[in-house]
């Protein structure tokens, strides 16, 4: 009874605009304070989560990502993005998505990809004849691919949450990338050739060596990292730190980011990582409860009715996912949710690093879909187009979204295939 109470007031303070922090903190209060449990322990709880080597990756995941979006990359990588796909059925839709695969290896962040990319493309492509709805509604769904490329601080969130491999998890999330963008551009490519949208003339070797040449930097920022954890360079953490240097160098190398972009960049980042910090230490601490009160086991028992099977138990999961994704922003919702349903997935077999990528793909869908849909915002402000005009624009890319989604539930090989390779079953 206390449990579901707890629960309750948790959703209630949520609906009243409580923020997250302050919501789960006063429901974990109540409950250490009704089952005449010491305080002190609801704060050794939310110290212990934080107090970790594995997360100071996530500042400077933060940091490197600001510091590469201060050197202002976005047209070299468009231009890049251009030369290597412009010439098939949709032109600059197809580099729009393809952009966004870069991109997503820079900020490891949905919104600052469609800001970055939305602000510059959007525009572009109602230039070229678009429409604006169709534009905003590619330029969102391309942004998906956001946490799935390293370096993704979501990826990082889910694996010190669930005490899942860092660098298991980076490597995960690459082959998903490429499928979520192989969805798109192949549902794009069909769309743009029945609606007869333009597409460039194919790049000549001397273009396309130019275009490499300046997005060059922006794909070796994640080759970095992969190939350091790799070779055992160094650890995911280390690789974090070796990405801001690499920022930092990149800003010197074009000399267009000033010491105010740097110092602004550090404030982002300190505002950025003590939001999602205390969320972690407040959530550590109601994920005690939960377990201490065997709510992982009653969401087993409860999908076991259904079926024991673990592919339908996982489409079962990542059902509910989708579904907190319409309520909930996507980070919020996967750090309350990872150390609830990392126990219940163990119980069916399923591999964590499989999930994590599952989990973190299906809540940030949620930022493309009404009611909360934060990303839909964006473009639609960008594009000048109403919100009735996005959701429609929205409804035929979902069927690369989820056709996504159910390829990487029915092949877990999807995900597991590069880490396996790497580290071994």
């Amino acid at each position: 009874m206390l449990t579901i109470a707890i629960i309750g007031l948790l959703l209630v303070l949520l609906f009243m605009g409580l923020p997250l922090v302050f919501a789960i903190g006063t429901s974990s209060m109540v409950y250490f304070f009704f089952a005449d449990i010491n305080l002190a322990l609801l704060t050794q709880r939310m110290t212990a989560s934080v107090n970790s080597f594995l997360i100071l990756a996530i500042p400077f995941f933060f940091l490197a990502g600001e510091l590469m979006n201060a050197c202002k990359l976005t047209d070299r990588i468009i231009a890049l993005a251009k030369a290597l796909v412009g010439h098939i059925h949709g032109g600059l839709a197809q580099v729009n998505i393809f952009a966004s695969l870069i991109f997503s290896g820079m900020s490891g962040s949905p919104t600052a990809d469609t800001t970055a990319l939305g602000s510059v493309l959007i525009p572009a492509m109602k230039k070229e004849g678009y429409p604006g709805p169709f534009s905003a509604a590619v330029t969102v769904a391309s942004s998906m691919v956001g946490p799935m490329i390293p370096p993704s601080v979501a990826l990082v969130i889910y694996g010190t949450l669930a005490n899942v491999s860092i660098g298991r998890l980076l490597l995960a999330g690459i082959l998903p990338g490429f499928v979520i963008i192989g969805t798109q551009m192949l549902f794009t490519y069909f769309y743009a050739r029945k609606r007869n949208f333009p597409r460039y003339e194919r790049a000549t070797m001397p273009e396309l060596a130019t275009a490499i040449k300046g997005g060059g930097p922006a794909i070796m920022f994640p080759v970095i990292i992969v190939a350091g954890i790799l070779f055992g360079i160094f650890s995911p953490t280390e690789a974090a730190a070796v990405a801001v240097l690499y920022g930092l160098l990149l800003s010197l190398f074009y000399r267009n980011v000033k010491l105010a972009d740097i110092w602004g960049a550090i404030q982002n980042t300190a505002l950025g990582s003590a939001r999602i910090l205390s969320i972690i230490a407040v959530a550590s601490a109601f994920s005690w409860i939960m377990v201490r009160e065997q709510v992982p086991m009653a969401i087993a028992n409860g999908i076991s009715t259904i079926s024991e099977n673990p592919v339908i138990a996982l489409f079962v999961i990542v059902a509910m996912l989708l579904g907190v994704g319409l309520l909930m922003v996507a980070s919020s919702a996967e750090i309350v949710l990872t150390p609830i349903l990392v126990p219940v997935i163990l119980q069916f077999g399923i591999d964590p690093v499989h999930f994590g990528v599952l989990l973190v793909f299906s809540l940030i869908i949620g930022g493309a879909t009404p009611p909360v849909g934060v990303l839909m915002f964006i473009a639609q402000d960008i594009a000048k187009i109403s919100h009735g005009q996005m959701v429609k624009a929205m409804l035929p890319f979902y069927i690369p979204l989820f056709t996504a989604v159910v390829l990487l539930v029915l092949f877990p090989e999807i995900s597991l295939f590069l880490p396996n390779l790497v580290f071994g079953n």
